[in-house]
C-alpha cells in the first residue's frame, strides 16, 4: 500500500507540472500569435544587433503587409523551407503579392534563395523582445543533460513523497484523554475532598430541625418508669 501510495502521489505531482507548463506555453503561443513564440540565434550574421545564444520573442501579431524596411523579421527560408533566418528587412521587391528582400547585419550583401524573395508565406513574425545571451541554458539542457535533470526532478518527487509516509506513521497516537484541560482533570480529581471541607461538612439548619424532631418522637426512661407504676 505504502508504494502504491507514493508512486500516485509522484504521478500526481508530474501532472500538475505538465498541466502547468502546457497551459503557460499555450498562454504564449495566444499572447504572441505563433505557434512557438521564441527562438535562439544560432548564427552571427546579425551581429552586432544580436548574438549568438540571444532569445528572441517573436509576435505574429504585425502583419506581413505593415513591415517597413529596418524590422527584424523570422522567416522560414524561401528555397527550401528547412531553415529558420532572422534577418532585417532590407527593401520592398513588390506591392502585388508583397515580396521583401532581408540582410543579415553582418553579412556583406543579400543572398539569393536565403534573404529573398520572401512573401506571406515564408513570414513567420516580427522580432518584439531580445532576451541575450539566455540562449545558453538552451545548450546546457541538450541530451545527455536534459534527461539527468528530468530523473534528478522525478527523483525529489518520490524521495518528497517518502518521507511525507514516513512521517505519517511515526507519528504518534493521541489519546483522547490526554488533550483534555488539565485544569478540568484536576478539578475532577478535587471531588473526593469536597466532603472534607468543613464549609460542606458543617450541620445546616435543616438538619437541626430534623434532629429534634426525631428526639421527640423517641420514648425517654422517665416516661416509661411512670407507665409501669400505672400498671402496678
Amino acid at each position: 500500500m505504502g508504494k502504491k501510495s507514493i508512486s500516485k502521489g509522484v504521478i500526481k505531482d508530474i501532472v500538475i507540472v505538465a498541466v502547468g507548463v502546457l497551459v503557460i506555453w499555450i498562454g504564449l503561443q495566444v499572447a504572441f500569435g505563433t505557434q512557438n513564440p521564441f527562438y535562439v540565434v544560432a548564427s552571427g550574421s546579425m551581429i552586432p544587433a544580436l548574438e549568438v545564444y540571444d532569445v528572441l520573442m517573436v509576435s505574429g501579431h504585425e502583419p506581413f503587409n505593415e513591415l517597413e524596411v529596418g524590422d527584424i523579421i523570422v522567416f522560414d527560408r524561401p528555397s527550401d523551407h528547412n531553415r529558420v533566418i532572422v534577418h532585417r528587412v532590407a527593401s520592398i521587391l513588390d506591392e502585388d503579392p508583397r515580396t521583401i528582400r532581408t540582410k543579415g547585419d553582418a553579412n556583406p550583401a543579400s543572398i539569393p534563395g536565403t534573404d529573398f524573395p520572401i512573401t506571406e508565406e515564408e513570414y513567420i513574425g516580427k522580432v518584439a523582445y531580445t532576451l541575450p545571451q539566455v540562449g545558453y541554458v538552451t545548450q546546457i539542457l541538450k541530451p545527455p543533460i536534459n534527461y539527468v535533470i528530468i530523473a534528478i526532478v522525478i527523483g525529489i518527487m518520490i524521495f518528497k513523497q517518502f518521507t511525507k509516509r514516513k512521517k505519517e506513521k511515526e507519528l504518534p497516537f493521541e489519546d483522547p484523554m490526554d488533550s483534555e484541560n488539565p485544569d478540568t482533570i484536576e478539578e475532577l480529581s478535587d471531588i473526593d475532598k469536597i466532603e472534607e471541607d468543613t464549609e460542606y461538612s458543617e450541620p445546616t439548619e435543616l438538619d437541626n430541625i430534623e434532629e429534634n424532631s426525631k428526639r421527640n418522637d423517641e420514648p425517654t426512661e422517665s416516661s416509661e418508669a411512670s407507665e409501669e407504676e400505672k400498671k402496678e
